[in-house]
């Protein structure tokens, strides 16, 4: 065999590795840094015959969901400290508007109905993006301090609740949307940053 030759194959060999490994990437719907439902043995056969444009864009918007479940989790967090600091434990019952109190009611009793492991023993986990907005209005007074001002902090939770309905949804961002999403995302911790003198 030739030197020739096996420069060739080799040359070839790298080719067609290049090709199966950016095949392979094409069809990766896996994320690497976290476990995915395709790692559950029981739902493999499953998860594997829904077609794969659909997987495809699960994986792609699980990064949106999963930003959007810190970001939502993190203001239910913000509000309940900020809550109990300033009124004490009872603060859901004295300072949630009443809307919002009937709503989380409905929320928990359907669920209780339905006969589903209960979500949570906080009646917050059981309200809405838009509500927990409905809650720093409401109590503007204890959030003055910390938050820059109302009309931004409307602002920018206007944006983002609409944003979470695509992703709440199972929709898929469009890309201006997910640049949208990058700049309310942005908007939230400069809001968090408090008053400017």
């Amino acid at each position: 065999m030739s030197e020739h030759t096996i420069e060739l194959f080799l040359l070839k060999c790298a080719v067609i590795e290049t090709a199966l490994r950016a095949s392979l990437a094409e069809y990766n719907t896996e994320r690497s840094s976290l476990p995915s439902v395709l790692d559950d043995e029981n739902l493999e056969p499953f998860i594997k015959q829904f077609d794969l444009s659909n997987r495809k864009n699960a994986a792609h918007m699980a990064r949106y969901y999963e930003i959007f479940y810190l970001l939502e989790n993190d203001i239910r967090r913000l509000i309940v400290e900020t809550m109990e600091a300033a009124h004490g434990a009872q603060w859901w019952d004295t300072h949630v508007p009443t809307g919002v109190l009937e709503e989380a009611r409905k929320n928990r009793s359907r669920e209780a109905q339905a006969g589903v492991s209960v979500r949570s023993e906080d009646d917050i986990d059981y309200t809405t993006f838009g509500q927990l907005g409905d809650i720093i209005r409401d109590n503007w007074s204890d959030f003055a301090g910390m938050l820059s001002n109302q009309s931004a902090v409307s602002r920018v939770l206007s944006a983002l609740n609409m944003l979470r309905g695509t992703i709440a949804h199972c929709g898929v961002l469009a890309e201006d949307e997910v640049d949208r999403l990058k700049l309310a995302i942005r908007d939230w911790f400069r809001v968090l940053e408090g008053p400017k003198s």
